[in-house]
């Protein structure tokens, strides 16, 4: 039985880790970029877009469908670097445990 005990104990730890986790990830702010910095995204820690700026030079009204891709790319690029920063902070959290496929945390 102190097996069990043991392991709710480190359950009750992670959980208390996890919650330490999302509020620090709240404060995070990845910015991603694309068309050599001609648009950059920032977003929050739990993906939500914080602000897309854009260099003046590339807006075009004839170019429309070029800005929308930059913007696309800038917010897969910012995602792409979130998602990387989240992996490394569960890993802190779980000490490497891997953890099933698919199994998105915290979020």
């Amino acid at each position: 039985m102190t097996n069990l005990g043991e392991m709710l104990k480190q359950a009750q730890e992670m959980q208390a880790k996890m919650a330490e986790m999302q509020a620090k990830l709240e404060g995070i702010e990845v910015t991603g970029a694309s068309g050599a910095g001609l648009v950059t995204v920032t977003l929050g820690g739990k993906g939500d877009v914080r602000k897309i700026k854009i260099d003046p030079s590339i807006v075009d009204a004839g170019e429309v469908e070029v800005l929308e891709d930059l913007i696309a790319a800038g917010v897969n690029d910012a995602k792409a670097k979130l998602e990387a920063r989240v992996a490394e902070e569960m890993g802190k959290i779980t000490g490497g445990l891997n953890l099933p496929p698919g199994l998105k945390l915290p979020f």
